[in-house]
């Protein structure tokens, strides 16, 4: 990568971390692909999973902005479910496969990138810089993939199995059956305002706050920035936290 003027910019991810996440994609995709078929990269969580493998790697501060504006609060949720699953309280219970003995230990090991994720996409936020046009994008990206999974996709089921069903929700909270609050139509059109704007919306306004603002031409202007990438910067900057 080169500056306007500067020459060569050094990379803003270690390639460790490059390499790393590309292992953990090399396995999951087959696998997921074998397992689960092709309809289960239509979650939002996996069409995060590979827009970020790709950001990485081209340090595409809009690819992983449009992640990290998309699912940081849903994961976040899946990990505070998940944690109350286990200590037998389930909350809205979208882990509650992750406690099914007859899913293999294999399977529900990888799908644990739901907790980590949200984390590895603050960091890489924070090295790249927030795009703004991230929430934009993500709620177009969004949106398309609800009406998707809602007219095309299976809805629940009593005994879905491995087979994607209520994809992204559309159906309601649980994969056995529809939820009975609203008329199907109403949960689905609350869903469409409540992803790109009580969800993303104040997710996009938090990184504009608190993240650095990415930049067309140097790796990231602001003073945050500065200090992270300048050679006086302390050792923990410079990698995985």
């Amino acid at each position: 990568m080169i500056g306007r003027g500067r020459g060569p910019i050094p990379s803003r991810i270690p390639l460790s971390l490059k390499l790393a996440y590309s292992a953990f994609m090399a396995v999951l995709l087959p696998v997921y692909l074998t397992h689960y078929g092709p309809t289960n990269f239509l979650y939002f969580c996996d069409i995060a999973l590979i827009l970020t493998l790709v950001g990485i790697w081209a340090e595409s501060a809009l690819l992983v902005s449009i992640c990290a504006a998309g699912i940081l609060a849903p994961q976040l949720l899946w990990a505070v479910d998940f944690l109350a699953q286990a200590a037998g309280t389930p909350l809205t219970g979208m882990t509650a496969y992750m406690f099914n003995a007859e899913t293999s230990p294999f399977l529900r090991g990888l799908s644990l990138f739901h907790g980590w994720l949200p984390f590895l996409l603050v960091f890489l936020v924070w090295r790249l810089g927030y795009d703004r046009r991230a929430w934009g994008a993500w709620s177009a990206l969004a949106v398309i993939l609800l009406f998707v999974c809602f007219f095309l996709m299976p809805p629940p089921r009593p005994d879905p199995g491995l087979t994607p069903v209520n994809i992204n929700y559309v159906w309601g909270m649980s994969d056995t059956a529809a939820q009975t609050f609203l008329p199907a139509w109403a949960w689905f059109a609350g869903l469409v305002v409540v992803i790109p704007l009580l969800i993303s919306w104040p997710t996009h306004r938090l990184l504009i706050w608190l993240m650095p603002q990415a930049s067309a031409t140097l790796p990231v202007t602001s003073p945050v920035a500065s200090a992270v990438t300048s050679p006086s910067a302390s050792p923990a900057g410079s990698g995985p936290r």
